[in-house]
């Protein structure tokens, strides 16, 4: 039997695909970080007690612990809280403050611009509106950002002090950067003395196949390009273990990290090393980090696998209407002809089904064409994943009826 958007109506739907939340049995691989913290108990490797104030970089098997899951040397990170979005916050508010080791702080300059590879994650775009940065959107490419439009950019504004990077499975659209990309990352000219990638590595490890994909070692690379300081690389824990309570890292150059300590001594005494050391203690290393990424592939995997077979049942017909097949990430971008992504919000809204407002992944929530919707099916149940590609396929069918008889 043919479902229509009618009957989708009359169930009553109430499925949330706004945000790129672990389900609950997601966190649940975790569990032991809360059923076993009294058997961590609370001394360190070295008889640090981690119910007291100090140590403001992290605790140095947590640094350790960050260091290899990153792939550079301990002295070049940062252990912080469950965070990596805050430690992005603070940095650039640290930029605007009192400037990069490079420059006099951001704030005294008439214009201060970031470029925003788009679509982009809407957290990042958030920042820059919240400390009056201005966007400055690049397109997002196969590849990665358009280089070309990128390099010419950073080479002719002085004005231009970073750029915003998802290296690996993208948010949203789970793109993965190329060797070549990176690399002229890396070497690019910057009319900016105190240029700056801000590396968000939020999906390094959270592959969707077996295949476990990588993106070249930022670090090392703009190192032997000359540009040490270039990279600020973040990553945590978030989605690997429990997602409001997991360690964020901060990794650079000795200078970028020693440019942190002063700053961020000012703010606290010293991140949540109970934590840290629960986290050192449950995850080890990479490899026991590893397995537990393939657990949560067991989860998440079957969850795209559905959307993806029902988007194609019932919109592979359609010439100008395509979405993201992800190797990794936790999103999927769906991608409308122009002029129908807010209706098709709209549509799916009435239906039970929320999802992120169209243009979100733009800088200033202006997506040019109105054709892009991103989606986040790791959260629901598997069982309501079809019903929600449904109510979305079906919605992006009403939105173009509407259209075609608005134009008839």
């Amino acid at each position: 039997m043919t479902i229509t958007y009618e009957a989708l109506q009359a169930l009553g739907l109430s499925i949330d695909m706004t945000r790129g939340k672990p389900a609950t049995e997601q966190l649940d691989l975790s569990r032991a970080l809360i059923d076993d913290v009294a058997q961590v108990g609370y001394l360190s490797r070295d008889g640090i007690d981690c119910r007291n104030y100090g140590h403001v970089l992290g605790l140095p098997e947590a640094r350790e612990l960050g260091a290899q899951l990153l792939g550079v040397a301990a002295d070049q990170v940062v252990a912080a809280g469950n965070s990596s979005l805050e430690l992005m916050h603070d940095v650039l508010a640290f930029a605007m403050l009192h400037g990069l080791p490079e420059g006099e702080p951001w704030r005294r300059a008439d214009e201060v611009a970031l470029l925003c590879p788009a679509p982009g994650y809407d957290r990042h775009f958030a920042i820059c509106e919240a400390l009056g940065i201005r966007m400055i959107a690049v397109p997002m490419l196969d590849d990665g950002p358009d280089m070309a439009r990128v390099e010419a950019l950073v080479a002719s504004d002085s004005s231009i002090k970073g750029m915003w990077c998802m290296p690996l499975y993208s948010n949203p659209t789970g793109t993965i950067y190329s060797r070549e990309t990176v690399g002229r990352l890396a070497r690019m000219p910057a009319a900016a003395p105190d240029f700056r990638l801000l590396w968000d590595d939020a999906y390094r490890f959270h592959h969707l196949t077996e295949e476990r994909y990588a993106s070249p070692d930022i670090v090392d690379a703009c190192r032997q390009a000359g540009h040490p300081d270039r990279p600020l690389v973040f990553a945590s824990t978030s989605k690997v273990t429990v997602a409001g309570g997991g360690v964020a890292f901060l990794a650079s150059s000795r200078r970028n990290i020693d440019w942190w300590q002063r700053h961020v001594s000012v703010r606290t005494i010293g991140p949540d090393k109970l934590n840290q050391l629960r986290h050192v203690r449950y995850l080890r290393d990479r490899s026991t980090l590893e397995r537990l990424m393939d657990r949560h592939r067991a989860i998440l995997q079957p969850k795209f696998e559905a959307l993806d077979a029902t988007l194609s049942k019932l919109l592979g017909d359609l010439p100008d209407v395509s979405w993201t097949r992800p190797f990794g990430g936790y999103f999927v971008s769906l991608f409308t002809p122009d002029g129908y992504a807010k209706r098709t919000v709209e549509f799916a809204a009435q239906a039970g089904v929320v999802l992120t407002p169209a243009g979100a992944a733009f800088p200033y929530r202006v997506d040019p064409r109105d054709r892009h919707l991103r989606i986040a099916p790791s959260c629901p149940a598997l069982a309501d994943i079809e019903r929600a590609a449904q109510v979305i396929a079906l919605s992006l069918r009403e939105a173009l009826a509407e259209g075609g008889a608005r134009a008839a």
